[in-house]
């Protein structure tokens, strides 16, 4: 290794580190001005809480054995809406590329499925799975499906049309094109499409909470905005935020991984 490749990689650690100091620093400022707003009458705590009182509220949740019941089911409707909606997601999205014709129908009613407020299908959810964590589930797969869908097959038709070309003056029939170029050139597409998937998948089984759940951060929400226990809303707004976080860095940790095994690592 030259010299000058590893000034190159210290500087990338360096900047990185001082990255996440930066993020980090920022954090402790915003919070701490959030408590010194509090502490100075400056903002009615009833309102807007502070972190002392979320974090009294999440240590009075763990103490009545409530805290990781709510964590988990919101947790695992989550992944579940995630994983579904993104698997039946790409599957759909390379059907429609395999089937021009197919994808040139049914590209309005995909836009107009993007654009529906999915919240208008919970009553009619209710109805067809249940008022249960089916119905929660499904919402999650409907609001991360359709968006992955979009986005994957744009990844797909984005391919550069002379690498379409070469393989179609060299004899490679469709499948030979998907899985040689449209593919691995549209990884990058696909973990954008995981990372839209991952926060669509919480707004999904959020929204399916407020309308059936008596369980889960949703329901906290809600009931904490009923009864005006303000502390309980943001308390359970900071977990969603820190669950959220934790899978979308666990998609960005996958997406590191796809970038070695295709060479693209830096």
């Amino acid at each position: 290794m030259s010299a000058e490749h590893k000034l190159y990689l210290k500087r990338l650690k360096r900047n990185a580190a001082l990255k996440r100091a930066a993020q980090l620093i920022l954090l402790v400022v915003l919070l701490g001005a959030w408590e010194a707003a509090v502490r100075l009458d400056l903002a009615d705590p009833f309102i807007v809480s502070s972190p002392a009182r979320v974090v009294r509220t999440v240590a009075s949740l763990y103490s009545s054995n409530d805290l990781f019941p709510h964590i988990l089911t919101t947790f695992l409707e989550t992944v579940a809406g995630f994983v579904s909606g993104t698997a039946i997601g790409v599957l759909i999205a390379v059907l429609l590329w395999f089937c021009p014709f197919a994808e040139s129908v049914l590209d309005p009613y995909l836009v107009v499925l993007n654009a529906l407020p999915k919240i208008a299908l919970g009553p009619i959810l209710i109805v067809w799975v249940g008022a249960g964590a089916e119905a929660i589930i499904v919402m999650a797969l409907l609001v991360s499906t359709v968006v992955t869908v979009m986005t994957v097959l744009a990844g797909f038709m984005e391919t550069e049309p002379a690498k379409l070309k070469l393989m179609n003056t060299l004899g490679a029939n469709r499948l030979q094109t998907f899985t040689k170029v449209v593919l691995p050139g549209s990884v990058p597409t696909l973990m954008s499409a995981l990372k839209i998937s991952v926060g669509m998948s919480w707004v999904g089984v959020i929204v399916g909470e407020y309308l059936v759940s008596k369980r889960g951060l949703g329901y906290l929400i809600v009931y904490g905005g009923q009864v005006f226990k303000l502390d309980l809303v943001m308390a359970s707004i900071v977990i969603l935020c820190i669950l959220a976080a934790i899978m979308y860095y666990a998609v960005a940790a996958l997406e590191k991984v796809i970038d070695r095994r295709f060479g693209r690592s830096e």
